[in-house]
Formats: C-alpha cells, sequence, structure tokens
C-alpha cells in the first residue's frame, strides 16, 4: 500500500479523489491488445466448450471466485449456457488438503495437473506476481501447453515472465492492483455477454 496518501493529510473527499484519480490513471495503462486477446480466446473456449481455470490468493482468491460467477451465468443466464471456469482457491477440501500433504506452494498446480487439457486457459490473478503457488502453476501451464494469462500489478514479479501473456500494470498498491483485476474480469463478462449470440445452439442447450 506504499503508493497511498496519508489519511493525516487530507479530509475524505480529497483522499477518495485521489483514490478514483489513482485508479483511472492505472486503468489508462492496461495493455488493451493483451485483453482483448485474452477476450477473444475466451470466446473461444466457449465455443468450443473447453476450460478456463483462474486462481490467486487473498482478494486476489475472492475475485477469481467471483470471476467465476460472472463467467459461469453472468455472461449468458441462458441454461446450459457458459464457460466452463473453475476457480481453483473456492474448494476448501482441495485446497487445505492439497496444503497439508504437498505444500501451499502446489495447491494450483496440482489440481491444474488432473483437470487441465492443452487448449485450455488458466488465469492468475496477483499483485505482486511472486506467490510460490502463483508461480508453480504457471509453470506447470508453460510445461503443459496451457495457454497462460496473468493480470498483474506491481513489477509483475516472476509470473511477468512465466505467463504467455501479462495483463501488467505497475503499481506499487495492492488495492488498486485488485481492482484491476475485477475492472478487466467484468469488462471481459460485459464483452461476452455482448457475443453471447455468436455461441452456437448446441453450445446453449
Amino acid at each position: 500500500m506504499s503508493d497511498q496518501p496519508s489519511a493525516a493529510a487530507s479530509d475524505f473527499a480529497s483522499f477518495t479523489t485521489s483514490y478514483f484519480e489513482r485508479l483511472a490513471e492505472a486503468s489508462g495503462r492496461l495493455p488493451i491488445d493483451t485483453v482483448e486477446r485474452l477476450a477473444n480466446a475466451l470466446v473461444s473456449c466457449w465455443q468450443d466448450g473447453r476450460q478456463v481455470f483462474i486462481f490467486g490468493n487473498g482478494g486476489s482468491a475472492g475475485n477469481a471466485m467471483h470471476l467465476a460467477n460472472d463467467w459461469i451465468y453472468g455472461i449468458s443466464k441462458t441454461f446450459g449456457s457458459g464457460l466452463r471456469v473453475t476457480a481453483l482457491p473456492a474448494n476448501g477440501s482441495v485446497t487445505t488438503c492439497l496444503a497439508n500433504d504437498e505444500g501451499y506452494e502446489s495447491i494450483f498446480s496440482y489440481q491444474l495437473a488432473v483437470l487441465a487439457q492443452p487448449g485450455d486457459i488458466a488465469i492468475a490473478l496477483s499483485g505482486s506476481g511472486n506467490s510460490p503457488n502463483v508461480v508453480k502453476a504457471l509453470e506447470f501451464c508453460k510445461e503443459s501447453k496451457i495457454e497462460s494469462y496473468a493480470i498483474l500489478g506491481y513489477s509483475g514479479g516472476k509470473a511477468l515472465e512465466l505467463a504467455d501473456h501479462p495483463i501488467h500494470v505497475a503499481i506499487n498498491d495492492m488495492q488498486i492492483s485488485e481492482d484491476l483485476q475485477m475492472t478487466v474480469g467484468h469488462l471481459l463478462m460485459q464483452w461476452l455477454y455482448a457475443k453471447r449470440g455468436d455461441i452456437s445452439p448446441r453450445q446453449a442447450d
């Protein structure tokens, strides 16, 4: 949270204005070409029935589960139609088992090793890009021909080099970094909703 202004130095209104200004500035630095690439990849997965895996820690884990909800249901709201999305942090029994038996750094890679196939997509959400379980999951994706994206803040960390398609905004603020994860995710949700008519009846049945 190092880029945040001091609350003692301003009243709430100016503090709020500063936050929104920083959020707007950071949003303006999103690599839209890479976001568009992800948008088109998700449409392709939706059309073909391929799977999407999304993961992160802490607030990023919460964002992953939120976006899984949006992309399974919110993009179509039609029975049987939606992306086949799995939020890897969502199953507490699985994650605690793997953390206990194999180490916390393995909670995502072990799930991907069982669930994912070449042609699927993995999306990492991380402020620092250095969380060991995120790094290990991206390493598995690279070895297994699973196309990977990563929405990153700060310097991007190790994930910046490991992800096939990083969506990186260099900002030293965890809350803004997590806001950008949801900004991208909700942008993609609305894009997918607008494209729902392009999904063939076979996928929508």
